[in-house]
């Protein structure tokens, strides 16, 4: 690399460092506005939001960013620039000629609105009105779908929601979803019914017990230090907040996860815990040499995914998992679970049954739940349906993919932030995700073929390390797509995740 491309590249990975910080900084604001903030401070919230978009805009819009992109690009040493200077000019590109299309003002509106339909969204949730939120929902949707029309031409995708697809799974378009989606669609067709036809059903109260929320977050804490995320010890990069909604936020040094615990159902948080910690991990682990770089970050929203749900489901409820841990569980909350068995404790929580809320689904009906989004974020962009239908449309899709009757918004339409937030096109990443994991556990099968019998020992060591090697400490050096191939040797495809689920669930319910 010659003095002067070497000087170009330094000085945009510089300002690809200032705006990582930012962005890092509004990710705590946004924590603190799920967590600790009071309900007054909305308004001046919504203003300190904006104002931080409209910074990260100008800066990722800087003309000096679009003149050094030019120098490097141009440079006729630019071809021997090795994957990781070529992937990190790439990745700026792409993010320089987005913003750059996108008006300053809109982003600013758009943050600010975010901010507010949140709030109102919380409070219509609570008092199960869905007209409270329709007038600020409708405002974001309008406001997300110009942008939409916007990065479409930029990114040169087919349609405007396929460009918003793109900021959370990148290359990947709603028709390859669609495919993917039916192919899954159809093998749970077939498994749903067996399981639910079996006579062999487990007993649903046993993870619903009255547990003291003291001990589970007491719980919570031997959960994380089990998996790896260190949350007690003077070095701890993390910590378990309480939040309506779980979540995680924050990368490398600083990963905050949330839970919501229930009295009466001590499993809920279980699993949250188990989820957003495979979240954390994946942040935790990014490779340290690539911190502040394009390539530093998180590969995909589906990627991620595919993290927290091999932890919460593929570890966290395998028999294997709690022949180790239902002894401390059982330490911890005594005398309440003392006389809690190790195989009706499995079955329960790995019980089957349609529901109505997404975060509570089974992992067989779960991916139904993101499915129905996805079939409803489609027709909203292709102006099928407008925001004022969402409940009507909602409770079909329910009642005709599910068989359930739902009884208010708040089961229904309105019970995820997402839409609130303004994150059109992220549900699909769910569903994505858990079709990696069967993908990434057909793959570790493979290469650690006592994983079982280690994982039954207390073990995770070997199975955090392939994720770690090959999934996580990859950053974003590849496009998912091509990230997956390299790490399972396969295309996308929701054959090894419908093996994992009919071969778990056909010992489960003997069929």
């Amino acid at each position: 690399m010659t003095n002067n491309l070497r000087s170009d590249y330094n000085k945009l990975l510089a300002k690809t460092k200032d705006l990582y910080v930012l962005e890092s900084a509004e990710s705590i604001i946004h924590w603190d506005m799920e967590t600790m903030m009071p309900p007054k401070a909305v308004e001046l919230r919504s203003q300190q939001l904006a104002l931080l978009s409209r910074i990260e805009h100008q800066m990722s819009t800087d003309p000096e960013i679009g003149k050094l992109l030019k120098q490097a690009t141009t440079n006729p040493d630019y071809d021997n620039l090795n994957q990781i200077e070529k992937r990190n000019l790439h990745l700026i590109k792409k993010n320089y000629d987005a913003q750059t299309a996108l008006p300053e003002k809109l982003v600013e509106e758009t943050a600010k609105q975010q901010a507010i339909t949140v709030n109102v969204w919380k409070k219509a949730k609570k008092a199960k009105d869905f007209s409270l939120l329709k007038p600020d929902l409708e405002k974001l949707f309008d406001l997300t779908k110009q942008t939409a029309e916007i990065l479409m031409k930029v990114k040169q995708t087919a349609t405007p929601y396929d460009a918003l697809i793109d900021l959370y799974e990148p290359k990947m378009t709603a028709a390859t979803i669609t495919t993917v989606f039916g192919k899954l669609q159809q093998g749970l067709a077939t498994l749903l019914p067996k399981i639910l036809q079996t006579p062999r059903q487990a007993n649903q109260n046993l993870p619903r017990q009255t547990i003291l929320l003291e001990k589970q977050r007491e719980i919570s804490k031997a959960l994380a230090e089990t998996v790896g995320y260190d949350v007690t010890s003077p070095n701890a990069a993390g910590r378990i907040d309480e939040t309506e909604h779980p979540f995680t936020t924050g990368s490398y040094d600083d990963v905050r996860i949330t839970t919501h615990y229930y009295p009466d159902d001590f499993a809920n948080s279980i699993f949250s815990v188990m989820h957003e910690s495979g979240h954390a991990l994946y942040d935790q682990n990014l490779n340290q040499e690539w911190k502040y770089q394009p390539i530093g970050t998180n590969c995909s929203m589906g990627i991620h995914e595919s993290q927290s749900r091999f932890m919460e489901n593929i570890i966290g409820r395998s028999r294997e998992f709690w022949v180790s841990f239902l002894p401390k569980l059982k330490k911890i909350t005594t005398p309440n679970l003392d006389t809690l068995e190790l195989e009706p404790f499995v079955n329960a929580i790995n019980t089957v049954k349609p529901s109505k809320i997404r975060i509570e689904a089974d992992e067989v009906t779960y991916n139904l739940h993101i499915i129905i989004r996805f079939q409803i974020e489609q027709d909203l962009f292709a102006d099928k349906i407008k925001i004022n239908e969402l409940p009507e449309v909602w409770n079909q899709k329910y009642q005709d993919q599910l068989g359930l009757k739902i009884e208010d918004t708040a089961e229904g339409a309105m019970q995820d932030t997402h839409w609130a937030s303004g994150y059109f096109g992220y549900f699909p990443t769910y569903a994505l995700g858990n079709i990696y994991s069967g993908q990434i556990l057909a793959k570790i099968q493979q290469d650690i073929p006592d994983w079982r019998t280690q994982l039954a020992q207390g073990n995770l060591q070997n199975i955090t390390s392939w994720l770690i090697r090959n999934i996580q400490s990859q950053g974003n050096l590849y496009d998912p797509a091509d990230l997956i191939k390299n790490a399972v040797g396969k295309e996308l495809d929701s054959e090894d995740y419908l093996r994992y689920l009919g071969e778990k669930y056909s010992v489960l319910y003997g069929f």
